[in-house]
């Protein structure tokens, strides 16, 4: 008997030791939209692809970078309703955290609750594992700016600079010959521009890509605006 008599079962291990569920739950994540992010030593900077399928969609309020505390942001690639679900537990965490502590939640807090979501829906009945992988840019109490990667089993990672969705691989590629341990964050936002051109399809401007922004100055998190992003793209041209 094969792995593929395991495929259905969310909660029991196949015989090779995988949860194949997991495993479907990272192929709907490759098969999303390209987001990446950059840590820089002033900030860090997310970014995502926003093309759809049809020009006669009104995208005006479809958002794939969400705020979640003043510090901190996501973006996904995955399941855009799964997102929803894990940007609003997210926001209430951070709620409460702020209601009892009367400070902003950490990042690398905020970073290990969603984890712990995400890993809960791995071995619970009846439910399936989210079918998101997320990039979180926040700031944690020494000031430094972070970058993280959860994935569906719940594991997170730190990272300096990352990508996810489709044709991660590539981008990852490209973000290793460009990344600088000094890279500053305006130094960040373009090479986050050249890495989602060098894989998308027909021709980028500031209404089909998102961008936000995490400055150590001030320590806020930001969306661009699609002027503030069609600036960035002529500059690069």
């Amino acid at each position: 008997m094969g792995d593929s008599a395991y495929s259905f079962s969310l909660t029991t291990f196949s015989r090779t030791g995988k949860l194949l569920q997991i495993e479907y739950a990272l192929n709907a994540v490759a098969n999303g939209r390209t987001a990446l992010g950059i840590a820089a030593t002033d900030g860090v900077v997310i970014a995502t692809d926003k093309k759809f399928s049809s020009a006669l969609v009104d995208g005006e309020d479809v958002r794939k970078v969400e705020r979640v505390t003043d510090g901190s942001g996501f973006v996904y690639a995955g399941v855009g309703p799964d997102y929803r679900v894990l940007v609003r537990k997210a926001r209430k965490s951070a709620q409460a955290y702020f209601r009892e502590y009367r400070e902003t939640k950490p990042v690398g807090q905020l970073v290990k609750s969603t984890a712990s979501v995400m890993q809960e829906y791995t071995q619970s009945g009846g439910v399936r594992p989210f079918g998101v992988s997320l990039l979180v840019a926040g700031m944690d109490g020494d000031g430094v700016p972070r970058l993280f990667q959860v994935d569906p089993s719940g594991a997170y990672f730190g990272w300096k600079a990352t990508a996810i969705g489709k044709g991660y691989v590539n981008a990852k590629n490209f973000l290793e010959k460009r990344y600088q341990e000094d890279m500053e964050l305006e130094d960040a936002i373009h090479t986050a521009l050249l890495t989602l051109r060098e894989g998308f399809e027909g021709e980028m401007n500031g209404h089909n890509i998102e961008v936000g922004v995490l400055s150590k100055s001030d320590g806020k998190f930001r969306l661009l605006t699609p002027e503030q992003i069609q600036d960035y793209l002529d500059e690069a041209n």
